[in-house]
């Protein structure tokens, strides 16, 4: 009998392979773990993405909760992973420590002004907010149109507290186009500026920045995000608090900690939690479809926002600024402000934008979660 039971379950097994929309899935999957390995796009994010993207889509996995005929549940490691560490938000926090510590906002704190396009490069958001909301419920809206902070822990916390019904996908299309914006910038980028405007130089001065700055940043910064945004509490306060780690000159060991060993782990674990919402019967459906569209359109109209408000600039300023630098506003940090770094170099061998690029992407950072909190007062 229990031979017969297993061939009767092997056949099932086989027979359900025989749904085209595992077939898709693996092929997704798939794709993730050549973009990280082949291209190294991110690949401690997308190469657990794209392999718990398979684990959750072979036929009653053991990686996800099952119900079994008996009406029980058989839960999975996956779907506890992420009960433990993304429904409580507890993941993107711990992140968010790992990423303060490896910030450093000594461009941005020697040129204050950059603040501006970090905030500009936010544009995006609500104008996908406003998209979103044709097609979706308004608090659905909300959390789909955060994508635009490029983001993923922000993305994360965003949704799970407005409740949206589309989590999965919004953490799934967060972190996938964080890890494609050296493919979706450039395009964008030259697409709104002229050579000329991409072979302005910036000559980077650079000021001392004294310690009791850098220290006193992250607690004002916590501070007065918390007055505009209290629902930014968290999120903020966290980023934050690792960079005061990382600052403080007492705790370099656990700065240390925090950057290599804490970040990695806990990307690792987010990866493969948020490809347990990527099982075929939730992902492929016409409303993620439009969601991962929408995100798409988010992260345009970001780098879009931050160019144009820079050329806008360059009106009335007398020392122009390079407007490729307004893309890095986003908040995908590092990434964003290497592409414009690259594509300046591109441009001209010797136009070393990075300094620039990375004090904007740092601000947009700030701004990004600071976004995410104003959504939050909104919706809430």
């Amino acid at each position: 009998m229990n031979i017969l039971q297993s061939l009767s379950f092997l056949w099932e097994n086989l027979l359900a392979l025989a749904d085209w929309r595992y077939l898709v899935m693996w092929a997704i999957g798939g794709l993730l773990i050549y973009l990280a390995i082949r291209h190294d796009m991110e690949p401690s994010l997308l190469l657990p993405m794209g392999f718990g993207t398979i684990l959750v889509n072979i036929p009653f996995s053991g990686a996800i909760d099952q119900l079994l005929a008996s009406g029980a549940v058989e839960h999975g490691a996956l779907t506890t992973l992420f009960n433990a560490g993304i429904a409580n938000e507890l993941f993107p926090l711990i992140l968010f420590i790992g990423i303060g510590a490896m910030i450093d906002f000594g461009p941005l704190l020697s040129n204050p002004k950059l603040m501006i396009f970090g905030a500009a490069a936010q544009f995006g958001i609500f104008f996908t907010l406003c998209a979103a909301s044709m097609f979706f419920d308004i608090n659905d809206a909300a959390a789909i149109g955060i994508i635009g902070a490029a983001d993923g822990p922000t993305s994360i916390v965003v949704a799970q507290k407005l409740n949206s019904h589309y989590q999965g996908a919004i953490m799934v299309a967060a972190y996938s186009y964080m890890a494609l914006v050296p493919i979706i910038q450039p395009p964008v980028i030259k697409l709104l500026t002229t050579r000329k405007e991409r072979l302005i130089r910036m000559p980077y001065e650079q000021k001392n920045v004294s310690k009791t700055t850098r220290i006193l940043f992250p607690i004002i910064i916590t501070v007065v995000a918390g007055v505009v945004a209290p629902a930014s509490v968290s999120l903020i306060g966290f980023l934050m608090f690792g960079n005061l780690i990382r600052e403080c000159g007492v705790l370099n060991s656990l700065s240390e900690t925090a950057q290599k060993v804490l970040a990695n782990l806990v990307t690792i674990f987010l990866g493969l939690t948020v490809a347990s919402q990527m099982q075929a019967e939730a992902f492929l459906k016409l409303d993620t479809l439009l969601i991962l569209g929408l995100g798409l359109f988010a992260f345009i109209f970001d780098t879009a926002g931050g160019v144009l408000f820079a050329k806008f600039l360059n009106l009335f300023l007398k020392k122009k600024v390079n407007p490729m630098i307004g893309a890095a506003g986003i908040s995908a940090f590092p990434m964003s402000g290497r592409v414009v770094h690259k594509l300046g170099l591109q441009e001209d061998s010797q136009n070393f934008l990075l300094m620039h690029s990375i004090g904007v992407n740092v601000s947009g950072q700030i701004a990004s979660v600071i976004a995410g909190g104003l959504i939050l007062n909104f919706f809430l």
